[in-house]
């Protein structure tokens, strides 16, 4: 059973950490913890709680935030209201992985997390990186920036994604029956897909409590 990613939220407005952890929470896979307000809090709760991901205001009540981000080994994204061009390049010099402009809307941070998700599935994957490797997670980091034509599609990716209908979603097992594959060899390429970015992967929960995979087209992607 596949691991929620773990987010902290840095924001000293507990209404709007509220609000954006409601926005983490309905994005399949992503869980929100308990918020921290100040810079001294966040070190606290990243030495307590070690959030795989952490979500940062610019303007804290200690200190500011892109000073924190100098000090943080953990993936970091800036949400902020800070809109200058020198607070941008220093959070991206200091390791920010992406800087979303308040406000957002749910659908903004949710097409981030995402993207996010496909970030690590690539990382995730054994062996060496490749150059492709490389080139394809920083892809993953930008929302909606599906590269298809990167790499010409097999038939077989191509029917997998024409066979995926605009807003719905499936299991690996519902394409496989619809392509004429087996299931394993639906779910290779529905990974592979996920991984450029042509693909969202969510999770939905059964009667038992596990978890099923579900695919879907995303943002932008075509069939």
């Amino acid at each position: 059973m596949p691991e929620d990613i773990r987010v902290l939220i840095v924001d000293d407005d507990f209404h709007v950490a509220k609000l954006h952890a409601a926005y983490v929470d309905s994005v399949a896979g992503f869980l929100a913890l308990p918020a921290a307000g100040s810079t001294s809090q966040a070190l606290q709760a990243i030495h307590s709680l070690r959030p795989d991901l952490v979500l940062l205001d610019v303007y804290l009540p200690d200190a500011s935030g892109l000073d924190l981000l100098h000090q943080l080994d953990v993936d970091t994204m800036i949400l902020s209201a800070a809109a200058d061009a020198v607070s941008l390049r220093l959070a991206f010099r200091r390791g920010a992985l992406a800087y979303l402009l308040k406000p957002f809307t749910a659908e903004s941070l949710s097409q981030q997390l995402r993207s996010y998700a496909r970030y690590r599935r690539i990382l995730a994957q054994p062996g060496n990186v490749t150059q492709d490797t490389v080139e394809r997670a920083k892809r993953a980091l930008i929302p909606g920036d599906v590269m298809s034509s990167v790499k010409p599609r097999s038939a077989t990716e191509a029917a997998v994604l024409e066979s995926l209908a605009p807003g719905e979603q499936y299991s690996a097992a519902e394409v496989a029956t619809r392509v004429g594959v087996s299931r394993a060899t639906a779910q290779r390429y529905l990974s592979a897909l996920a991984d450029d970015g042509a693909v969202d992967i969510q999770l939905r929960y059964g009667s038992t409590g596990r978890p099923e995979h579900r695919y879907g087209l995303a943002a932008g992607a075509a069939g």
